[in-house]
């Protein structure tokens, strides 16, 4: 029997961005093979200047049925909100 190598997920950060976005998913053999694989793949352009692969089977996301006692929560929270807080015009990006 055929062994499938694991799903990777890649995301990759752009040179203009500031944070890292999934670009896609691809099999690989180990992580270094997972790396090599999403540059030749994701930045043939280079556009990337960073690049995460993560196992898929490693990633737990949540349940779209369950968002309501997930995010509901946090409604009534809202000094969690950026909105209270002034900063300085010197701080870029927030």
């Amino acid at each position: 029997m055929k062994k499938e190598w694991p799903l990777w997920e890649v995301f990759v950060r752009s040179k203009n961005g500031l944070e890292h976005r999934h670009f896609g998913s691809l099999h690989a053999a180990d992580a270094d093979m997972a790396l090599v694989n999403a540059r030749d793949v994701y930045t043939r352009r280079s556009e990337g200047v960073s690049i995460w692969v993560v196992e898929s089977k490693h990633i737990k996301a949540s349940n779209p049925e369950h968002n309501g006692e997930l995010f509901e929560p946090a409604q009534d929270k809202v000094y969690r909100h950026p909105t209270f807080y002034d900063l300085p015009d010197e701080i870029k990006h927030m």
